[in-house]
């Protein structure tokens, strides 16, 4: 029997306690949930590739089925080139539904062999997403309340200091 692998891809800046829950459910329903970061170059990204990738395995650096990469292109060819039969997203509201829907229905003409899976927001997560969690590290505001415990994005800016 083949392994059952999802992708659940996003630009994940930053990766936030939505993402987290959507992540956690979906453990019991696959063998590997890869974390995937697209490489969005239209996108004025607040954390690197490397930031976000460092953040997100420090959440789940006992967690062996998942998985963090990131990758250049179409989400559905990436799919393929790891051998993901599923595709994971989260939806907090009606209108996620409808542009989530359209990509879903467009990867199933480009690629049958993956299904998309939905996981509605739990309710009181719907409310937090990465614009206004990144707005809020823009202004040097605590987002501690809306990431995955585990994840310090303290010591990652400390870091990023050092360095320039």
């Amino acid at each position: 029997m083949a392994e059952k692998i999802a992708v659940f891809p996003g630009s994940f800046d930053p990766f936030t306690l939505g993402h987290h829950s959507v992540v956690t459910r979906a453990l019991p329903l696959f063998d590997k949930v890869v974390v995937a970061i697209g490489k969005n170059t239209t996108k004025n990204a607040f954390f690197t590739i490397d930031e976000r990738i460092e953040l997100i395995e420090s959440v789940y650096r006992n967690e062996p089925k998942i998985e963090v990469a990131a990758y250049d292109g179409l989400t559905i060819d990436f799919c393929r080139k790891i051998g993901a039969a599923f595709m994971l997203r989260g939806i907090r509201t009606v209108s996620d539904f409808e542009y989530e829907c359209a990509i879903s229905q467009m990867n199933q003409l480009m690629q049958p062999g993956v299904e998309t899976v939905f996981l509605l927001t739990t309710p009181e997560l719907t409310p937090v997403n990465s614009t206004i969690v990144r707005d809020i590290l823009n202004y040097g505001g605590d987002v501690s309340q809306f990431v995955p415990r585990g994840m310090n994005i303290a010591e990652v800016l400390d870091k990023r200091k050092k360095q320039k």
